[in-house]
């Protein structure tokens, strides 16, 4: 049974007890992220989060680490676009101080000035290793066709010349109005006594004040016609991400998108996989994602394709968009779709972390929560006439964005006329 409490303050507290467990995970979730940031301060969200597992006042860092991972459990956290997540697992005793350390880092961190061009340093590498990695960049290539001149189209890090201008000034007065009492939920699933652990943290949080919730640009979709960002670079293979604009996460159909999504390119039984790999063996890796944000969102086929066959496997892909298009799914088909979303978010659930990353989205990003079994309900609601509906909306030829990096300096002409 989940249980929500608001302190006076507007912090929220969400508990999940989850029987026959002995670990439990805690999250604490911030309302701030890589879109609530622009072109001058660009990865200042991801630059603090390295930074509040440097020490806090009651902490330091080797005791942070020591004091989590010292008796088992496992420390950790995220930046997103919406949001950032400081998180630990651990076993049913350790559960209250795991609060305490977990809410000093938030509340109270040092950010110590020598910690600071330590950190700068290492996320600056980051930033390069990635641009190295050219299955990992390509998606920001995408992203920057997708969401042009906004947030959203920028690399959550940021860039060197913005890593390299934050101050740690510009650090504490970024923590100081975003970690404010209205913009964080904390979320605790597993093993626990809800009592004394929502006691706890009332203890700690109700001094801090309430602030106000953190807003961000938001994006107008005005797309007309298809985008294309080639990369030139000597790769062994060519590595593509193409996008469409698709659905926001409160959107009435995000759970058709979703086995949309399984029937083409999330498991190995999907379309793509079998077509692309398997029956062609064009690509070793091929599948699909979905974005979904407050206000947008995208549905992005990935693949690493044999630099010979760039133009036949991206034909082949936009052929297999098509065909959803004009036909429906087969019974079989659909029912094995359903069947496969709910299967892996059950199994998923039985895990108190995963649990308390459900909720924790869920919360942070629409301020509800969505049972298993609410989700479940909508899924089996689901007819099949809804699949090839929305991808008939989706995917619009004036409306895709393909970004690639390989060694054929002339595919971007080759891809023109394969759209024209």
């Amino acid at each position: 049974m989940y249980n929500r409490v608001s302190l006076k303050n507007n912090l929220r507290i969400v508990t999940y007890p989850m029987e026959n467990l002995r670990s439990v995970s805690v999250g604490i979730w911030i309302n701030i992220g890589g879109r609530f940031e622009d072109s001058h301060n660009k990865g200042i969200s991801h630059f603090l989060e390295h930074l509040v597992f440097k020490g806090s006042k009651k902490y330091s860092c080797e005791e942070i680490k020591q004091g989590i991972e010292g008796t088992g459990g496992a420390l950790n956290g995220f930046t997103s676009e919406e949001f950032t997540c400081y998180l630990a697992k651990v076993l049913d005793k350790h559960i209250i101080r795991t609060v305490d350390i977990l809410s000093d880092m938030v509340i109270n961190p040092l950010i110590p000035a020598d910690e600071v061009e330590k950190e700068r340093g290492v996320i600056i590498e980051e930033i390069k290793m990635y641009k190295d990695l050219p299955q990992h960049y390509v998606h920001e290539l995408l992203d920057s066709l997708l969401w042009p001149n906004h947030s959203l189209g920028m690399n959550l890090a940021g860039t060197v010349e913005t890593v390299s201008r934050i101050s740690r000034q510009d650090l504490f007065n970024f923590q100081a109005k975003g970690y404010s009492a209205a913009n964080i939920v904390i979320v605790i699933c597993g093993a626990f006594d809800e009592k004394k652990v929502i006691e706890k943290i009332r203890d700690i949080f109700t001094r801090i004040l309430a602030g106000r919730q953190t807003e961000y640009v938001g994006f107008k979709q005005r797309q007309t016609a298809s985008r294309i960002n080639v990369l030139n670079k000597p790769t062994e293979q060519t590595h593509l991400a193409l996008g469409y604009p698709a659905l926001k996460c409160t959107h009435p159909q995000k759970y058709v998108l979703s086995l949309l999504h399984t029937i083409l390119g999330a498991n190995m039984s999907s379309r793509l996989f079998k077509e692309i790999r398997e029956k062609r063996g064009l690509a070793y890796e091929i599948g699909t994602a979905i974005k979904r944000f407050a206000d947008t969102g995208a549905f992005v086929v990935h693949a690493g394709i044999d630099n010979r066959n760039v133009i036949k496997t991206i034909d082949l892909i936009l052929s297999e968009l098509e065909k959803i298009k004009k036909k429906l799914p087969s019974k079989d088909e659909f029912r094995r779709a359903k069947d496969f979303y709910c299967g892996q978010m059950i199994m998923a659930l039985e895990d108190s972390l995963n649990q308390m990353l459900m909720l924790g989205e869920d919360v942070i990003t629409q301020d509800r929560i969505f049972s298993a079994e609410d989700i479940l309900k909508q899924i089996q609601a689901i007819k099949i006439e809804e699949i090839s509906e929305l991808a008939r909306d989706i995917f619009e030829r004036s409306k895709i964005n393909i970004a690639l990096i390989g060694p054929d300096d002339s595919i971007q002409k080759k891809i023109k006329q394969l759209l024209a």
